[in-house]
């Protein structure tokens, strides 16, 4: 007995040793992050600026793939069966959040089979319109919509998306009746917005901002509770008369549940050392993203917290949908 107990202990030595060995080689080939979402968007945005710091750091190259569809949950879906390994990393996003609640027949559980290692960046959402539309303030975009019931509609960046719960959430506070037109990504769906053929977006400021400063689309309000400090003249939804309005989006690295606790250390460690980098903080900040770099742990309690909150938000809604 004590003989197998030993054996028992030296595999487990043996085991975790070797964890150590991989983690501290760590990365020896190409890394790929995958993008739920189309190129151009926040998320992708924040994809390829970790992308380039990690291969800057670690002197391997990290590969951008964009996954795009199903709500951001065709990607996080490839992640979750990908190898445990450390080589398939997840630009994940409060959208993975809402997944678990919209989509009735997920194939994955955003608890169960992916591991968070840090939130990168926490941005504001902003309800944005084209420049010619006939209303600038949020009451003015209530009367106009109960003026014209049925006829306006809004994009977001997927059927599920934080964005298009942002939505919904206007619809029951404002008595409004704007029609959800999903699309596979921001990019998308801000050029049918700027070409007239949706009329509102509820977008992250880091997306929309350079048409804003351009004088393409103008910002309506802030989805958040407090304003954003790239649009600091910009009410909230919640200082425009929708008090207690508050949906924020964020993004954040995860791996494949399983993943050696070491390696999900050094890419978190590493993380945390780019975001803490003057340079990058100001890069992050004039895009409109508030930088975090949290701990998993602290990560993974957000998500379970975030998990509970919109299952209610999408029941008194009464949305769901399947997944593709």
């Amino acid at each position: 007995m004590k003989g197998v107990m030993r054996g028992a202990l030296l595999s487990l030595m043996m085991g975790s040793a070797s964890f150590c060995v991989a983690a501290q080689s760590y990365p020896t080939k190409p890394i790929k992050l995958v993008v739920p979402s189309a190129p151009g968007g926040s998320t992708d945005q924040l994809a390829r600026l970790m992308g380039d710091r990690l291969s800057a750091a670690w002197g391997q190259t990290v590969v951008i793939e964009n996954k795009p569809g199903a709500g951001l949950t065709l990607g996080a879906s490839y992640v979750a069966d990908a190898p445990a390994d450390g080589y398939t990393l997840l630009m994940g996003a409060v959208h993975h959040s809402i997944a678990q609640s919209f989509y009735k027949n997920l194939s994955y559980d955003v608890q169960r089979d992916l591991a968070p290692v840090s939130i990168v960046a926490i941005v504001p959402n902003v309800m944005i319109t084209r420049s010619d539309f006939p209303a600038n303030t949020t009451a003015e975009v209530i009367a106009y919509s109960k003026a014209h019931p049925g006829d306006l509609t809004y994009g977001s960046t997927g059927a599920g998306t934080a964005h298009h719960l942002i939505g919904e959430q206007f619809n029951t506070m404002a008595g409004t009746d704007l029609l959800h037109v999903p699309y596979k990504g921001s990019s998308p769906a801000l050029i049918d917005l700027m070409g007239g053929r949706i009329d509102f977006m509820f977008d992250t400021v880091a997306s929309c901002l350079p048409h804003i400063k351009s004088g393409k689309l103008k910002p309506i309000a802030v989805a958040t509770g407090t304003r954003s400090s790239a649009l600091p003249d910009v009410p909230t939804m919640d200082e425009s008369g929708l008090a207690g309005f508050d949906i924020a989006t964020w993004f954040g690295l995860m791996v494949p549940a399983g993943t050696p606790q070491p390696i999900i250390d050094k890419i978190h460690a590493e993380t945390v050392r780019i975001l803490a980098d003057p340079a990058i903080k100001k890069r992050l900040l004039a895009m409109g993203a508030e930088p975090v770099g949290n701990s998993p742990d602290e990560m993974g309690k957000r998500i379970k917290s975030e998990v509970a909150k919109f299952d209610e938000l999408i029941d008194k809604a009464k949305i769901s949908a399947k997944a593709n």
